[in-house]
This record gives structure tokens, C-alpha cells and sequence, in this order.
């Protein structure tokens, strides 16, 4: 696999999913080398003097004020390190952890930090080796950054605590280090600091997810064509003249992107005649696009928001070009924090919407002659009635989790962090809305495909069609009742996957 080099430049989104998610190599520049020497040189100069300075020479937080002689820094940066590696509850997920460590590297090689070309490398190799050091759910507050689960990463580069290795195993730190060819790090002034102090694993998490969210925002304008098909929905309201009334950029692509999926259905085509009485279609079906597409907008934002993270240097206090080494407060996790909230909301909103599409399939007073609960015996058959009930209570917990950690503050440290921004707690449960909003999408996909069916011999549209065959590839069509918990499965790793989608896209175009 290609390597991601790390210098001098931002990362993209795009490179942290591959080292993260995908396991790809990284390696170092020459600029990115240099400019770490020379920052280095700034830090040693400052070390030799006599006058405190935060980081360097001066204990951290509350204990700023402390000054601390040159053969105790040692023990400082290490005491540091062990006293904030203090997370507790389950270990968070690999790829979590891996861009918890790219990111900080990433800040770390652009000369801002001060760390010793030497810790730089020794953190490249932990993530070539495939080291995961532990890092629990608990203990950050986003603010100073993410302290605790990145000294949980420093801790592992000094040869302490645990860590998974390449074969996802549990072990000491210093085996799986020694076993990898690896050296520990004894750390100097500034260093242990450096490590630690970075809004990396809100960072991290926030790339990941919104890398997620556009294959199901994506995924969601599928679902919905095919659940307005089944119902006997009309397309005209997608149409893109009544877009251009209302210009927001998300809304104007999910209508593109329906009426591309919907188009040449003959089951959408059956029922555009003059003896069709009805006037309009329901909001969950009518106003598909409007909730979506301001998703899709909220997304947008949060790209941006990641983005211009990804080109910052996080840390506390900085090395400047001319050589000070400033305190500031750039470590706070607000901007993060933010758009992580706002993500969980609109996925809670794309949710509840797609259960409405849902309990309409299933209720014969609403479904225009489907047969109740799409069962096959109706009565001696459930069909679909306890997918739905499990959608719903999906649902519920994504409305949850919607509510927002980031308007929340608990001072801490002696009251001099008094204001925190809770962008990791945000982080985590976003990843939650991720993999509900996914098994939501997955009922809908089943309850759909299930309901176009029983519109034969009507023919849904070549793309919906398409998706249809992919599930059917893995879900056998209508029949009498069955175990449903492996289809919900089967269905929403083709969603995970992307495959069903890619398969109604290319259709789609095709048409």
C-alpha cells in the first residue's frame, strides 16, 4: 500500500481514513526532519537558560509556577506521561487510536513543537509496526485537547503500559516494542507535553465519521427513492426547477440524486395518469430532499470545520519561528466540539424520517394495497412489524444521542482549565449515531426492496432495481416468515460496504 508522507503539509481527509481505517504506511519528510532540528534547537537554547519557561522547564497546569532544575526534567516529561495516561472504560477502536497517532505526528513534524527529530521517528515506526497502544473511552474533556488518550499513545512510546499489536493482541508496551525492533523513548524537555497536547482524537474521529456519513447521506437518498416507488410516491416534487426556488446546495443534490434513482420506473410511471387522485405525497416522502439535503449542508460545514483542523498546529505552548515559545489557547476543542453536535443532530433528524418511510410501508391504511406488514399470511405472518420495531428503537437512542455534549463544562485543575468543551465525549457518540443511523437505513432498505417486489409485475426503475439485485444476492425475496436479524445484518453490510449503492449509481447513470 502507498505510503502517506507526513511534512509540512496538511493531511487530507482522505489520508487519514487509508492510515487509519486502511492500515497504509507512513513516512517522513526531509522539510518535515528539518523543521523539527531546527525547532529542537530553539527548546535546547531555552533549557540551558535560567529562566523558567512553561513546558520546558516549569511543571504544567495549576503546578505552572513551579520551577524545576535541568536533572529533574526527565522524570518531569515521564511523570507527566503516567499521571495523564488516567483513562478508564472500554478500549476505543483501533482505527481511533491510529489516527489519535497520525494526527499528533502530523503536528509534531511541522516545527511548531519542539520534540527531538528521535521521538518523531520513534512515533512513525509505532504506527508502521502496527502498534495500537490502549486507549479508553474515558478521560478526555477536550480540552487541554485530548490528554488522556494521547498519553496513553506517549505512554507506549516510553515502553509503558499496553498495547494491541499488529494482530490486534493484548501486551506490554516494551515486548511488543522489542519485538517490532523498536527502541523506547526516553523523553526530554518539552517533549511529554508535545505528546499530549492536541485535539487529535476528536480530529481523528470527526474525519472518520464523515467519511461514514457521505456514503450514508448518499444511502439515504436511495432508500427514500425506493420507499416513495413502493409507495407509489410521485417524482415531479424532485424536479429541479423547484430546487432552484429554494438554493441550498445539499437539497438541490439529494433531488438530483432521487429523481437519477427513480428515473424510468414503470412503477412510478403506472400511476401518473388523470385517474390518480391523490394530491400530494406525505412529508417523509415529499420533503425527502429538504432533510437531506440540509444534512448534507450541516456535512459541508463540518469539512470544512476538519479541514482547516488538519492544516492547524495544536499544541501548548508553541515553538515560533523566531524562536519564542509562546502559551496559547489554541488546544480548546469548541470548533470541534461544535460541528460534532451538529452531526449527531442531523443524523438523528435523516433517521426519524426514514422510520416514517417505513411505518408507512408497513400499515395497510397508508400503504396504497400492500398487504399488512408486507407479510406473506398476514395474521399467521408478522412480516416486517418487529424490523420496524427495532428501527424505531434505534431511532429513540439517536435522538439520544443527538443531545449535545459541547454545551457542557466541568472545571477542572484547580480551576484553571475552567471551561472545557467535552469534544471527545461529542466524538464518541457520534460514532454511535453513525452505526445506528446505518442500521436504520438497513430496515428501510429491506422493508423497501421487500415492497417493490410485491409491486410485480410492475418493474421498479433501473437503479432501484439494481440495488434490489445486490440484496438478493444475499436476502431471498418475499415468503412466509423468517429469521430476520442475519437479513438486518446481510443489509446493512451492503450499506457499510457502499456495494448496493455503487450498484443503483451506476444504473443511474446509465439510464
Amino acid at each position: 500500500m502507498r505510503a502517506v508522507a507526513i511534512g509540512l503539509t496538511p493531511l487530507t481527509r482522505e489520508e487519514v481514513v487509508a492510515v487509519a481505517r486502511d492500515g497504509a504506511p507512513v513516512e517522513l519528510t526531509p522539510e518535515a526532519l528539518k523543521a523539527v532540528t531546527e525547532a529542537r534547537a530553539h527548546i535546547d537554547a531555552l533549557a540551558a537558560s535560567e529562566r523558567p519557561v512553561y513546558g520546558v522547564s516549569t511543571g504544567f497546569g495549576a503546578l505552572a509556577v513551579k520551577y524545576i532544575p535541568g536533572e529533574r526534567r526527565a522524570a518531569l516529561q515521564r511523570s507527566l506521561v503516567r499521571s495523564h495516561a488516567a483513562g478508564a472504560g472500554p478500549e476505543v477502536e483501533r482505527e481511533v487510536v491510529r489516527a489519535l497517532t497520525l494526527l499528533r505526528l502530523r503536528t509534531l513534524t511541522t516545527g511548531h513543537t519542539g520534540v527531538r527529530p528521535a521521538t518523531v521517528r520513534a512515533m512513525a515506526d509505532l504506527l508502521n509496526a502496527g502498534i495500537a497502544p490502549v486507549v479508553h473511552e474515558y478521560g478526555s474533556l477536550g480540552c487541554s485537547g485530548d490528554l488522556a488518550p494521547l498519553s496513553s499513545i506517549a505512554l507506549a512510546l516510553t515502553g509503558e503500559g499496553e498495547v494491541r499489536d499488529a494482530q490486534g493482541r493484548l501486551r506490554p508496551a516494551a515486548e511488543a516494542l522489542a519485538d517490532a525492533g523498536l527502541e523506547p523513548v526516553e523523553l526530554g524537555e518539552k517533549e511529554g507535553l508535545a505528546l499530549i497536547n492536541g485535539t487529535d482524537g476528536m480530529l481523528g474521529m470527526l474525519v472518520l465519521a464523515l467519511a461514514d456519513l457521505r456514503r450514508l447521506l448518499d444511502t439515504a437518498d436511495l432508500t427514500a427513492a425506493m420507499s416513495v416507488e413502493s409507495l407509489l410516491g410521485t417524482d415531479r416534487v424532485f424536479a429541479d426547477d423547484l430546487q432552484q426556488l429554494r438554493p441550498h446546495p445539499g437539497q438541490a443534490e439529494s433531488a438530483r440524486r432521487m429523481r437519477r434513482f427513480l428515473a424510468d420506473s414503470e412503477i412510478v410511471a403506472s400511476h401518473r395518469g388523470p385517474d390518480c387522485t391523490r394530491v400530494q405525497d406525505a412529508y417523509s416522502l415529499r420533503c425527502a430532499p429538504q432533510v437531506h439535503g440540509a444534512a448534507r449542508d450541516t456535512m459541508a460545514h463540518a469539512e470544512t470545520v476538519a479541514d482547516r483542523e488538519l492544516a492547524a498546529v495544536v499544541d501548548n505552548p508553541v515553538v515560533l519561528a523566531d524562536g519564542r515559545v509562546e502559551s496559547n489557547g489554541n488546544f480548546h476543542g469548541a470548533p470541534l466540539a461544535y460541528v460534532l453536535d451538529f452531526l449527531a443532530i442531523a443524523i438523528a433528524d435523516v433517521a426519524s424520517m426514514a422510520e416514517r418511510r417505513t411505518d408507512r410501508l408497513l400499515d395497510v391504511a397508508r400503504s396504497h394495497g400492500l398487504p399488512p406488514f408486507l407479510a406473506d399470511d398476514p395474521g399467521v405472518d408478522s412480516g416486517h412489524m418487529i424490523a420496524h420495531y427495532t428501527q424505531a428503537s434505534v431511532v429513540a437512542e439517536l435522538k439520544r444521542l443527538a443531545v449535545p455534549a459541547s454545551v457542557d463544562s466541568i472545571p477542572t485543575s484547580a480551576m484553571q482549565e475552567d471551561h472545557v468543551s467535552m469534544g471527545w465525549a461529542a466524538a464518541r457518540k457520534l460514532r454511535r449515531a453513525v452505526d445506528g443511523l446505518t442500521t436504520v437505513l438497513a430496515v428501510e432498505f429491506l422493508t423497501a426492496a421487500r415492497a417493490l417486489d410485491l409491486r410485480a409485475p410492475l418493474a421498479p426503475a433501473p437503479a432501484t432495481a439494481a440495488a434490489l439485485a445486490e440484496l438478493r444476492h444475499h436476502v431471498p425475496g418475499p415468503g412466509p416468515d423468517r429469521h430476520l436479524a442475519p437479513e438486518l445484518a446481510e443489509a446493512g453490510e451492503l450499506i457499510r460496504s457502499g456495494i448496493a449503492l455503487r450498484a443503483a449509481e451506476t444504473c443511474g447513470e446509465e439510464s
